[in-house]
C-alpha cells in the first residue's frame, strides 16, 4: 500500500510539472486565481487532518469530497468576473455535487456533529494492515494521502475552469458537453440507487432471518452492475473528463495543463477499485467469478 500511496502522491507533483511545461503556462490572472483556491484548499485539508486525528474518524475528506469542488467552482467564477462558460461549468459541478452529497448523506455519512458520521469501511481495513501498526505511519498517511492528496485532487479537477477564462462565447459544443455531464450524473444516480436498493433489501432480510435468495451472493450484479463492475466510478470519471473538454473548447488546445485533474482522478479510481475489489473478493466467494465475466469500467474491456 505504501508503494501505491507514494506513487499517487508523486503523480500529484510530477504530472502538473509535466503539464505546465508541455502547455503554455497560466497567465498572471489565472495564477492569481489558482493561489486563491489553493489557499481555500490548504485550509480545508488542514481542518480534515486535525479533525480526523482528534476524532479518529478518517472520513472527513469524504464529507467534503462533493462540497469542496462546488466551493472552488463558484469561487473561480466570481474571481473571473462571472463569464458565461464558467457559470455553466459551476452549475454542472453543483448538480454533480448535490447528487453525491445526497447519496453520501443517506448512507449515514453526515451528522449534526459534523466530525461524526459513518466512516468508510476501507479505512478500518487499511489501518489493520501490518504496515500501519506503528501510529506515526498512520498519522503520516492521514496527513499526506487522506487529507492533502485527496483534497488536492478535488481541487485540481476544477482547474479546467481556470484554463477556460477568456475563452470566448459559448458554442453548441459547450451545450453538448453540458448534456453529457448531466447524462453521466444520471448514470451515477441510477447506479447508486441500484446499489442502495440491493444493500437495503439484503440487510433487511438478514436482520429478519428471511431467505436471501438472489441476495445470497452478497453484492449487486444486476442492472448497470451487469454491464460493468463499477458503473458509478465509470460515470464519475466520465463527468470530470467531460468537464476537462470545456477547456479544450475555450482554448482550442486538446492537451492543456488543466488535464492533470482528470488524469490523476482516473489513476485514483483504478487504485481505489483494486483495493475495494480485494476486500469484496475476500468477503464474497463468487465475486471472483463476477470479475471474470464483467468488465471493470468500460463494457467488454476486461
Amino acid at each position: 500500500m505504501w508503494k501505491i500511496t507514494i506513487f499517487l502522491i508523486g503523480t500529484l507533483i510530477v504530472v502538473p510539472i509535466l503539464a505546465f511545461n508541455y502547455d503554455s503556462a497560466p497567465t498572471d490572472f489565472q495564477t492569481s486565481i489558482i493561489w486563491s483556491v489553493v489557499t481555500s484548499y490548504i485550509i480545508l485539508a488542514g481542518l480534515c487532518f486535525v479533525v480526523s486525528t482528534i476524532t479518529h474518524n478518517f472520513s472527513q475528506v469524504d464529507k467534503l469530497w462533493s462540497i469542496a469542488p462546488i466551493v472552488y467552482a463558484w469561487q473561480i467564477a466570481y474571481l473571473a468576473g462571472w463569464e458565461p462558460r464558467l457559470i455553466l461549468i459551476a452549475v454542472l459541478i453543483s448538480i454533480w455535487g448535490a447528487r453525491l452529497t445526497y447519496n453520501f448523506g443517506r448512507r449515514g455519512g453526515y451528522s449534526w456533529r459534523f466530525w461524526e458520521g459513518d466512516e468508510d469501511y476501507r479505512w478500518a481495513v487499511l489501518r489493520a494492515k501490518p504496515e500501519f501498526q506503528a501510529k506515526w505511519k498512520w498519522v503520516l498517511f492521514n496527513l499526506l494521502f487522506i487529507s492533502f492528496y485527496q483534497m488536492g485532487l478535488v481541487l485540481i479537477i476544477v482547474f479546467p475552469m481556470i484554463k477556460s477564462i477568456n475563452g470566448g462565447a459559448l458554442t453548441w459544443v459547450d451545450y453538448l458537453l453540458a448534456t453529457l455531464v448531466v447524462f453521466f450524473v444520471g448514470i451515477e444516480f441510477i447506479a447508486d440507487q441500484q446499489q442502495y436498493d440491493f444493500q437495503t433489501e439484503k440487510y433487511k432480510r438478514i436482520n429478519a432471518n428471511e431467505p436471501l435468495e438472489e441476495y445470497a451472493d452478497g453484492f449487486v450484479k444486476t442492472g448497470l452492475w451487469s454491464i460493468v463492475r463499477h458503473p458509478n466510478y465509470a460515470a464519475e470519471q466520465s463527468v470530470w473528463i467531460t468537464i476537462y473538454f470545456f477547456s479544450v473548447v475555450a482554448t482550442g488546445v486538446w492537451a492543456n495543463w488543466s488535464i492533470i485533474g482528470a488524469v490523476l482522478l482516473v489513476l485514483l479510481f483504478y487504485g481505489s477499485s483494486n483495493f475495494s475489489e480485494e476486500i469484496t473478493a475476500n468477503k464474497y466467494p463468487k465475486y471472483k467469478e463476477y470479475q471474470k465475466k464483467v468488465a471493470r469500467f468500460i463494457p467488454f474491456l476486461k
